[in-house]
């Protein structure tokens, strides 16, 4: 018998066993759907955020203070926190800097801001930040409505705002047109909006649009302490040259910390793609998880199949029987129950397949993620629904394979 004729056979065998084979294929999809599913959810999220990071640039990278940001595993050892950057080091740095690239200053204001236009306004959830005229372009920020910052504006302090598209929503009616040259209040402080910009989404359900610019001396003057870390941006002209920029930047940055040739750096270069690793680093344990969970799933499911093939075997013993008496083979009958192992478990990983990659794809939605078809979840789990179905029905496979055309049919 080919192939073919095994599938027909075994689908034959399905369809007169149905409710005993649906209860099989479903336990196999349960597996199946929270493997994939989980995996599938945890690239997304990912594959979001790495999106969101190469829209900024792939040749720019921030100075901070050591130990700010976020670190991967240091083998146990905690590196010593780096003074806070200061509004004076940050010009000076910027003043000083000789490389080809773009720098830019930022400080943060508030994420707990409330902004208002006359009978309107938003939830006290807005971030509020402090900028220069570069840090657009090294954001990878776009002003859809209206105009960026002069450096005048910067260097005065200016009421002058650039709102995202989640302000607009909430105090203009959706409309950013109408939002240009009028007068917001941030708390007890009036701004003119100057620019709006493009939206941006969700990541991981936090809005890159409930955010608010204004020039970096206004909210140093109104938000600024002693500890106030700035932070300091660096876009290079063109991306082969990222490493060299890096360099003078270490070398120029620490002239500015006034550290010693024998002193250690007190500060971190942090590039985006540091941080995807540092996600994929510890995003592993999750997947350990769901693998462990989908697998626990499958176990029963597979002890469930290779019940289900034995007591096929004894329920077609006659028909096994005819068959050898007809001139059948220990390694046909062998690979048609094989093949009806791998068929019931093809069914149950292709259902769930489909539901793992809907719910994994719902929650990267929900959590601000992307659509993409996980091609290496798939592979997986049509292989592992494979081996499954070789595991399960060998044994069975393998009873029927040795019964004795004779005793097969006296078999009542």
């Amino acid at each position: 018998m080919n192939l073919t004729e095994n599938i027909n056979i075994a689908l034959r065998s399905v369809k007169s066993n149905l409710l005993r084979a649906i209860l099989t294929i479903l336990i196999i999809a349960f597996g199946i759907m929270a493997l994939v599913g989980i995996l599938t959810a945890i690239d997304a999220a990912i594959f979001s955020l790495q999106d969101n990071f190469i829209r900024m640039g792939a040749n720019s990278f921030e100075i901070m203070p050591s130990n700010e940001g976020a670190s991967g595993n240091r083998g146990g050892r905690r590196a010593k926190r780096g003074d806070a950057i200061t509004y004076k080091q940050a010009i000076e740095f910027k003043e000083k800097y000789d490389f080809p690239a773009l720098v830019s200053i930022n400080v943060f204001g508030t994420s707990l801001a409330t902004a208002k236009y006359d009978d309107e306004k938003t939830n006290p959830n807005v971030r509020l930040r402090g900028i220069d005229e570069n840090y657009m372009t090294v954001k990878g920020f776009e002003i859809e409505y209206g105009r960026n910052f002069s450096v005048a504006e910067v260097n005065s302090g200016s009421h002058r705002v650039i709102i995202g598209m989640d302000i607009v929503n909430a105090l203009f009616d959706e409309k950013p047109e109408r939002s240009l040259n009028k007068t917001i209040s941030i708390g007890n402080i009036k701004y003119k909006v100057i620019g709006v910009l493009k939206s941006k989404g969700a990541t991981l359900n936090s809005s890159e649009d409930r955010i608010i610019f204004a020039p970096l001396l206004n909210v140093k003057r109104y938000y600024g302490t002693r500890k106030r870390n700035y932070n300091i941006s660096v876009a290079a002209f063109k991306p082969e040259d990222i490493e060299a920029s890096e360099a003078v930047a270490i070398g120029t940055f620490r002239k500015v910390r006034g550290l010693k040739a024998s002193q250690k750096n007190d500060f971190e270069i942090f590039k985006s793609d540091s941080f995807i690793s540092i996600l994929k680093e510890n995003t592993v344990k999750f997947r350990v998880a769901a693998i462990a969970i989908g697998l626990i799933t499958l176990l029963g499911a597979a002890i469930g199949l290779m019940n289900i093939m034995l007591v096929s075997v004894t329920e077609r013993t006659k028909e096994i029987g005819i068959r050898k008496a007809i001139g059948a083979t220990r390694s046909n009958v062998l690979i048609q129950f094989l093949t009806e192992a791998i068929v019931i478990c093809q069914l149950g990983g292709l259902i769930g397949i489909f539901f793992g990659i809907l719910i994994g794809l719902l929650v990267a939605q929900f959590m601000g993620g992307s659509f993409f078809i996980p091609w290496a979840w798939i592979t997986m789990g049509i292989s592992v629904c494979m081996v499954v179905g070789l595991v399960s029905g060998l044994y069975p496979a393998l009873k029927a394979s040795r019964l004795d055309p004779i005793e097969s049919l006296r078999y009542e």
